[in-house]
């Protein structure tokens, strides 16, 4: 991910966690603030960080966003249910491999 202003060196130039899908990525400016939306190539995948040269996501946290995600994947899958206030006893699964991993519409 390259970020700066045209004709200056950029001022964010870090690899990303993981492969991104570059025409559904995005970014926008608010009052001087600046938001990047990367969409991840491989659904489902949890990232370690988001940016390579930044601090990686501690063990609890990389917990809760793998519930997440296996909440909206329940969601796909089974559009007629409120996994929402779904619980997992112990560590969560891998989204991505769960049985038999996610499936691509």
């Amino acid at each position: 991910l390259r970020l700066g202003l045209r004709g200056t060196p950029p001022f964010l130039d870090e690899p990303t966690g993981g492969p991104i899908v570059a025409k559904e990525s995005h970014f926008y400016m608010v009052d001087g603030e600046i938001t990047v939306a990367m969409s991840k190539m491989r659904k489902g995948e949890t990232w370690g960080t988001a940016l390579g040269g930044r601090g990686q996501v501690d063990p609890f946290t990389r917990q809760e966003i793998q519930r997440e995600l296996m909440i909206e994947r329940f969601q796909e899958e089974h559009p007629g249910f409120d996994f929402r206030s779904a619980e997992f006893n112990g560590q969560v699964p891998d989204p991505r491999a769960f049985m038999g991993g996610v499936k691509y519409t």
